[in-house]
């Protein structure tokens, strides 16, 4: 029998802490070399997309595929009341193919992604980065934060969002939550030359970042780019920084580093490292205080399995889950 988990299921079984061990080990494991190539397969619609990740990652428990389903539709909460992103996980067990778990993707995709940043900023961010600036007040700009402040000891935040009405909200609920005041600003390139750490997760289609904006040391992470037609981080941002990213094929396909590459403004091979070889201890990480580093985050499948099989493992422990079968 497999679990058919919902979304509440996988709330409950996975916080973000274990979240980020989950995917900081499945980036030591694809900087080791111990994984095979994660696929990703995007597919655009009039108003939104899909996308389609798979991936094989071994844990102690048993070798996992996952492959994830996702629809964007960034319009959803304003025009229909519903979710930016929908969508399910498969997860099987890659000895004898047999499906485990159908779960809902959504808090999956959250919480992974803020992981990911979190990940990053433990190895590339300056130690003492203390002032982060978020744009995109959503749900992932909440958990970029809260990521963010796993790793690094956080004393002020700034928070931009086009509707400004969000990104007051998000002030105000993010500085009752983290005990930090986290100020609405309506200018973000002014609130990225003061902070040390700083998270795009937007769906803008023209970069808005740009090396003017940033000041020496900055850690950025681009998180929005998720489709070739996105862009956040300016081709110079990306040229005159040291560039990291989760997977160098999908970022040169898909992330901003794509469109600094379309610019002329750099090529693959200028790319310093993906974080699975710095976490795997393969490639330095920072190496300089004054260094500007660009984390371009596209979302590995290997996220998602590493986030998948925690969640799998503690509902079996649990007894979380309806039993189900297709027979």
């Amino acid at each position: 029998m497999a679990l058919l988990l919902t979304r509440s299921d996988v709330a409950a079984l996975l916080d973000l802490d274990a979240c980020i061990e989950a995917v900081e080990g499945a980036f030591r494991a694809h900087g080791r070399g111990e994984t095979g190539p994660p696929g990703v397969l995007g597919i655009h619609a009039a108003e939104g997309g899909f996308h389609s990740k798979a991936g094989l990652l071994r844990t102690p428990a048993r070798e996992y595929f996952v492959a994830k389903t996702n629809s964007n539709y960034p319009g959803n909460p304003r025009a229909r009341g519903l979710p930016t992103i929908q969508g399910v996980i498969v997860l099987c067990d890659a000895a004898d193919g047999r499906l485990l778990a159908l779960m809902d993707s959504t808090e999956i995709t959250i919480l992974r992604t803020g992981a990911a940043t979190a990940v990053a900023a433990k190895y590339l961010a300056r130690a003492e980065a203390t002032v982060a600036a978020i744009a995109g007040c959503g749900l992932q700009g909440r958990v970029q934060l809260r990521a963010l402040s796993r790793v690094r000891k956080l004393t002020r935040a700034f928070a931009f969002d086009l509707d400004a009405d969000a990104a007051a909200r998000f002030a105000r609920e993010m500085t009752a939550e983290l005990g930090i005041p986290v100020s609405a600003t309506g200018d973000y390139t002014a609130a990225a030359g003061r902070a040390d750490l700083c998270v795009t997760c937007t769906p803008s289609r023209t970069p808005f970042l740009h090396r003017a904006h940033v000041r020496t040391g900055a850690f950025i992470a681009g998180v929005g780019a998720d489709n070739e037609d996105k862009s956040e981080l300016a081709p110079d941002l990306l040229a005159g920084a040291t560039v990291v990213v989760d997977v160098l094929e999908q970022c040169a396909t898909i992330g901003d580093l794509h469109h600094a590459i379309e610019a002329g403004a750099m090529a693959r091979d200028g790319v310093h490292a993906t974080l699975g070889e710095v976490v795997a201890g393969r490639k330095p990480g920072r190496r300089a205080e004054d260094e500007i580093i660009v984390f371009d985050s596209t979302g590995m499948a290997l996220q998602d399995a590493a986030a998948a099989a925690r969640v799998y493992e503690n509902a079996v422990t649990r007894g979380v889950g309806m039993d189900f079968t297709f027979a």
